[in-house]
């Protein structure tokens, strides 16, 4: 472990500090997190960039009495490091180790759990309120990054904060706005001025005097916000009942400390605007801080990350060449992600095609919705979101799209477990909760060749239609690449002849399941579309097979499975049947391969439980 850990102090023994002591410590917890991070992998360009941020946030407030409350976790390692989690860090993102997100069961300093973004102000209103209920004088900051301000959800929570004029500070950590030196003197200076308690006396005081001549009074507000309008981008949020500080130098941990304990005086709704650098004190997270902002482990050196073996194209690249050529040929498409572009695969897309290309930030509800109203008038839209995301927008699927039968292609990707990002990501429930919304098209595809196949299905069929795929590498195979390859709606594929067992997988669980199928001598289906699924088939198999077994990456509860075991109900058809899919539970962190053998997914678990099956129909050989 690294000796840096024993010069980074809790929180309480950094309040004792001197200024600079706490400097010291910042340096530190920056080193150490280049060390730890450069070893294990995770975020780093947005946690080095929200360093001095964090320090000054735990020197100023009583952590863990007064709640910090952190937008996604991005940005949290530090947090993590100053909170006692440093020895941790060897295990980041691993299971049974330290989560990559904020979780309160890890630690009372992490005062709300997230993974998913802009979810900060409207939690901490919630405490914020909580405290004026309960008569406590604690002070509740959020803290989120202008990436996450593009949802709504951020902006909702605004609007009620001013209204409820709740005792709440709001730190917009912005780290795309560049300040220059003049400027930015001059904006701290102010900043300073305006957060002192003589400036906000006399602006109080000034308001109640002038309250009794109206035209007066409004003339002041109007030369205050004059005033601050000159170097401050704050009205919107002046408006929505906010007091505006801002914006200041975020890695200036003198002035970071000073107005924070100005703004501490000062009750009611306040923002204060925080410029950083994202991989502020690392040159190359710096020069390129999209690349680092997830990392896998690399030389501190020379920030070289380790090069993956060469192998099978990911299914995400799969699809981002599929879009390409898709493009190519149908100039009516175009492509819709909620800030996602690099993950979901549409880069050389973004290139090719700028015009249509959509990037709407984070606001799955909105993206949702605009591409309902582009197949309205024409256009054939592709939504490429992950699992987890799309639940962000489930009424606008739902309403906007499936009620409608509108002709709109969601790209599923990350569907199924995605290791290291643990439960806030995992793409667990998707074919649970889409697959009761009516005029849905829900298709699962065994590789990346059927993935293309479903693509073409999808995008040719005229109403919505999903398809899932998982995070990680397809199989290797080579592409045909014809455009026109589809498979028809509703149509199983049988890979294997067997005896008595039926096994049934729903996606890339296909694999496994033929090995298990092989070693039983059983029937192996893939069967392609959740919904709707092959009825034909089903009724056919329960009439030469003894017993069913349902395999899926996915909820088991409402899931694919589900879906099999209430069509043979419904048809009076009393089998053995088994589930497989993921458990009534939250599956954290840590390596996909390595959960899908604990949870009984993988050929070996899958094998056990056909086996388990036959030895029951063993005891029982009359059967149905």
């Amino acid at each position: 472990m690294s000796d840096l850990l024993k010069d980074i102090p809790m929180p309480a023994e950094l309040r004792q500090m001197s200024r600079s002591e706490q400097k010291g410590v910042a340096k530190r917890v920056r080193q150490f997190l280049l060390e730890t991070v450069s070893q294990t992998g995770g975020h780093l360009s947005s946690c080095l960039g929200a360093v001095e941020l964090t320090v000054a946030l735990h020197a100023v407030f009583n952590t863990p009495e007064d709640r910090l409350i952190w937008d996604v976790g991005h940005q949290a390692y530090p947090h993590k490091i100053l909170t006692g989690r440093g020895p941790l860090f060897p295990r980041l993102r691993i299971k049974d180790g330290l989560s990559g997100f904020l979780k309160r069961d890890e630690s009372p300093y992490d005062s709300f759990g997230a993974g998913h973004s802009s979810t900060s102000i409207s939690a901490a209103l919630g405490m914020a309120v909580a405290a004026k209920l309960g008569h406590k004088s604690r002070e509740v900051v959020a803290i989120i990054g202008d990436g996450a301000m593009t949802a709504g959800l951020a902006y909702e929570a605004l609007n009620n904060g001013g209204v409820l004029d709740a005792n709440l500070l709001v730190i917009l950590n912005d780290n795309e706005m560049s300040i220059s030196p003049n400027v930015g003197a001059v904006s701290q200076y102010l900043t300073r001025i305006l957060s002192g308690r003589l400036y906000n006396t006399v602006r109080e005081g000034a308001g109640q005097a002038l309250s009794f001549v109206p035209p007066l009074r409004e003339l002041a507000k109007k030369a205050e916000e004059g005033v601050k309008g000159l170097v401050a981008p704050g009205t919107l949020f002046e408006e929505m009942g906010f007091h505006y500080f801002g914006p200041i130098d975020g890695h200036d941990l003198d002035t970071l400390i000073q107005t924070l304990e100005n703004l501490k005086k000062i009750r009611g709704p306040r923002l204060l605007h925080v410029i950083t650098k994202k991989g502020k004190g690392y040159g190359p997270a710096e020069q390129d801080p999209c690349g680092y902002h997830g990392v896998t482990p690399f030389n501190q050196t020379d920030g070289k990350m380790a090069k993956k073996s060469a192998g099978a194209a990911s299914y995400t690249q799969v699809f981002g060449d599929w879009l390409c050529d898709k493009g190519a040929a149908e100039k009516q498409l175009v492509a819709i992600t909620p800030a996602m572009r690099e993950g979901s695969g549409l880069v050389r897309f973004a290139q090719l095609f700028p015009e249509r290309y959509f990037d709407v930030g984070i606001a799955e509800q909105h993206a949702v919705t605009f591409a309902a109203g582009l197949a309205c008038d024409g256009i054939h839209p592709v939504v490429a979101i992950y699992s987890t995301f799309l639940q962000r927008a489930y009424d606008q699927l739902l309403h906007d799209v499936a009620i409608q039968n509108l002709p709109v292609l969601f790209a599923i990707d990350r569907a199924g477990l995605v290791g290291a990002d643990g439960a806030t990501h995992q793409g667990a429930f998707d074919m649970a909760y889409a697959r009761c919304i009516p005029n849905l098209v829900i298709m699962a595809p065994k590789d990346e060749q059927e993935m293309c196949d479903m693509l073409n299905t999808g995008f040719a069929y005229q109403g919505p239609a999903l398809v899932r795929y998982p995070r990680g590498n397809g199989r290797g195979l080579a592409l045909d690449k014809d455009l026109s390859r589809q498979i028809p709606i509703g149509r199983a594929e049988v890979l294997r002849e067997g005896k008595e067992l039926a096994i049934l997988a729903f996606g890339t669980r296909a694999a496994a399941a033929m090995v298990a199928g092989t070693a039983l001598d059983a029937t192996v289906v893939n069967m392609r579309f959740v919904k709707p699924l092959d009825t034909e088939l089903l009724t056919s198999l329960a009439q030469s097979h003894r017993a069913f077994l349902t395999v899926e990456e996915g909820s088991r509860m409402g899931g694919a499975g589900s879906a099999v075991a209430e069509f043979l109900l419904n048809e009076g058809v009393v089998r053995p049947l088994r589930l497989l899919g993921l458990p009534d539970t939250f599956i954290e962190q840590g390596d996909a391969s390595q959960w899908l053998a604990d949870l009984g997914l993988d050929a070996a678990g899958i094998e056990k439980s056909g086996g388990e099956l036959l030895a029951l129909l063993a005891r029982s050989p009359s059967g149905a």
